[in-house]
């Protein structure tokens, strides 16, 4: 089988001839052993693709487990707008809300059960975390590791700390090594990309090889349609190098796939790597071999500097770089996430100066900074702690419902898979309360909501999280009944004023003009092309509006069409 033939080069290529054929012979049985998935999609996405990012405790209820108490409430407010759940990490952890994963195969019991997940996967789509770079030091593989238990011994990366580690790219202030002693009495430093409580796997080693694929495949065989590939762009380490986006990286990403290729063809990757624009496409591939998806990093913090600045000059220059050649791969957009708003993708988009005048609206509003460490022993932002809401509002006194939603807008329209976390949809504000419990930057939007209570607030008309859900669902169920939205479909940035972003969307049997303005002044417009008389349709109002002569309100966004 082809398949099979590109999984041995590419393990040939990774690990050299000799250990790449003991690696086939380990994988093979995995493969044999897995029960092939029937696909229940024709195509990787369309227009009727949208994910809700969320923890399994996102939502509280009394009487139920936390997943029980998300189900109950996508089942009945959600159904018809969203397609699919990325669950954050929901299995037994040790720190980071997490990613620290002690057991890659059970469901925290505080979350729920995998009953939980599949009943949910009856209604929805389901995305997993994939935490495939590292894994917890109060785990039951880290105990075997510092035992040197046959199977477990090579799990960790030993490196002496006389090594020259100062070309590795470093995306957090912490130290990269940190020191173990094993069973035997022999202290150890192994590599800690993130925190003392994250140990780096060492995917030279076999072992670990066939123990995550063995966990993927698990994955897959509880519902997961798309794998979030977390921190993917650390997973092979080579000294003297950046340790950061290395071939046998890619390589690695490009066997998942194949694998998945042969076991689960619909199931997609989804590469999460928080880095500057064109280090983040690499992940695509030739277009069929890679990521499916790749995470849209430069995003968020670039739509949050068009409306501190109130302009879309940069955001359209970089929105017409969005094409891509293969029409099987798209990006996943999104705005927020459980982590904070990443800074590194606007490097080489805008000047240090005006980053910093980002930091400055953050800190203002009751957000923080989360540092880096770089080669030359200096610190730099690597993100910024604030509920979007916050963060585009710039001003914590605010409630301009509208002004946000106007954010989102230019998210659905862009071409991609949207994806809105949780919060964002309920228009949850800086958990500042949080922050003082936990001492972490990043809980300030990490809420834990109970549901009755924030029911409450949604049935309240007057509530700020009800003048943002309502109007957020309804923009997200209007625009997965329109095929000019699909992925595949084309699109052209047009700039007609500084303080209104218009992306036209066509397909074959539809042309949508998407005009948000992202200032609090009026904008008179006029669509050029449009000089025949008559009026277009208002997706979003139902409004008739003359396309040669029409005004904008401050924050309104109009998704225009000339169908009746």
């Amino acid at each position: 089988m082809e398949k099979l033939e590109t999984m041995q080069q590419l393990l040939n290529r990774i690990y050299g001839d000799k250990i790449g054929a003991q690696a086939f012979k380990r994988i093979v049985p995995l493969i044999e052993a897995f029960c092939v998935q029937q696909p229940r999609k024709q195509a990787y996405f369309s227009q009727k693709d949208v994910v809700l990012i969320t923890y399994g405790d996102s939502l509280k209820k009394s009487g139920q487990t936390p997943i029980a108490a998300l189900h109950e409430f996508a089942a009945y407010h959600l159904k018809e707008a969203l397609s699919t759940i990325h669950f954050l990490p929901f299995f037994p952890y040790s720190s980071d809300d997490g990613f620290s994963v002690m057991d890659f195969l059970a469901i925290d019991p505080d979350l729920g059960t995998w009953e939980d997940v599949k009943a949910i996967g009856q209604d929805f789509e389901l995305m997993f975390d994939y935490v495939v770079n590292h894994f917890s030091a109060k785990s039951k593989w880290f105990e075997y590791y510092l035992q040197d238990r046959q199977g477990y011994a090579d799990f960790a990366i030993e490196v002496d700390p006389a090594t020259d580690l100062s070309q590795v790219t470093r995306p957090r202030s912490l130290p990269l090594l940190t020191a173990f002693e094993k069973t035997s009495g022999r202290t150890v430093h192994v590599w800690t990309t993130f925190s003392a409580d994250q140990i780096d796997f060492n995917f030279s080693s076999l072992d670990v090889l066939e123990k995550m694929i063995d966990v993927m495949l698990f994955y897959v065989q509880q519902g997961a349609t798309i794998l979030r590939l977390d921190a993917i762009a650390y997973l092979w380490k080579k000294i003297g190098t950046s340790c950061i986006h290395l071939p046998q990286t890619h390589d690695m990403v490009k066997l998942f796939r194949s694998l998945l290729d042969v076991v689960a063809p619909e199931v997609m990757i989804v590469t999460e790597t928080n880095v500057p624009h064109e280090e983040n496409i690499s992940y695509f591939g030739d277009g069929r071999d890679e990521a499916q998806m790749v995470y849209n990093f430069t995003l968020p913090p670039l739509l949050f500097y068009s409306f501190v600045k109130q302009d879309t000059t940069v955001l359209s220059r970089w929105a017409r770089g969005l094409h891509l050649e293969s029409a099987h791969n798209t990006f996943f957009n999104f705005t927020a996430s459980h982590d904070g708003i990443g800074v590194r993708p606007l490097e080489g988009i805008l000047p240090p100066a005006e980053i910093e005048a980002l930091i400055e609206v953050v800190t203002a509003n009751g957000g923080q900074v989360s540092y880096k460490r770089n080669p030359d022993g200096t610190d730099s932002p690597y993100e910024l702690n604030i509920t979007y809401v916050d963060a585009i509002l710039a001003d914590k006194n605010s409630d301009r419902a509208d002004k946000f939603l106007a954010s989102q807008a230019i998210q659905y329209v862009l071409p991609g898979v949207p994806a809105t976390y949780i919060h964002s949809l309920l228009g949850s504000r800086n958990w500042v309360q949080g922050v003082r419990q936990t001492e972490r930057a990043r809980t300030i939007n990490r809420e834990k909501l109970v549901l009755p209570d924030m029911l409450a607030q949604l049935n309240d008309p007057a509530s700020f999280r009800a003048r943002v859900f309502h109007p957020y669902l309804k923009m997200i169920r209007t625009r997965r009944n329109q095929e000019a939205f699909d992925p595949k479909a084309g699109f052209e940035i047009m700039e007609l004023d500084p303080k209104v972003f218009v992306i036209k969307r066509f397909s074959q049997n539809q042309t949508i003009y998407a005009v948000t303005n992202i200032s609090g002044d009026q904008i008179p417009l006029a669509l050029p092309g449009q000089d025949a008389p008559g009026t277009m349709t208002d997706l979003i109002s139902g409004h008739r509006i003359n396309p040669q002569s029409f005004t904008l309100d401050p924050y309104q966004y109009v998704w225009l069409t000339a169908e009746a």
